[in-house]
C-alpha cells in the first residue's frame, strides 16, 4: 500500500541528513563543517480514518494536515444497539 494521502496526495518527499561537526564561531569557535551527507526519506504523518465517501462509510488514509483543515467528512455515531441474542420462536 503506498504512503499516499487519499485527499491531499501528500507523498513521501526525498531528503538529506546533514552531519556537521566542529564549534560554531559566534560561540567562539572555528566554524562548522559538513563531514558527511546520507540521503532519507520524509513520510507524510498518515492516519486511518472512517469517512463518508461517495454517501458510503469506508476507511481512507489521509495526512492529520487534511483532518485537521476539515477535509474529512466523519459518518454520524450510531445510535442503536445490537441486540443480545435473537430469541427463538
Amino acid at each position: 500500500m503506498a504512503r499516499i494521502c487519499e485527499l491531499t496526495g501528500k507523498r513521501p518527499m526525498k531528503g538529506s541528513k546533514i552531519w556537521r561537526s566542529g564549534k560554531a564561531k559566534r560561540e567562539g569557535g572555528i566554524g562548522t563543517h559538513i563531514t558527511a551527507i546520507t540521503k532519507r526519506r520524509f513520510f507524510p504523518n498518515l492516519q486511518r480514518v472512517k469517512a463518508v465517501v461517495n454517501g458510503e462509510v469506508r476507511y481512507i488514509r489521509v495526512t492529520a494536515a487534511a483532518i485537521k483543515k476539515g477535509l474529512v467528512v466523519k459518518p454520524l455515531k450510531r445510535t442503536w444497539k445490537k441486540d443480545a441474542a435473537p430469541k427463538a420462536a
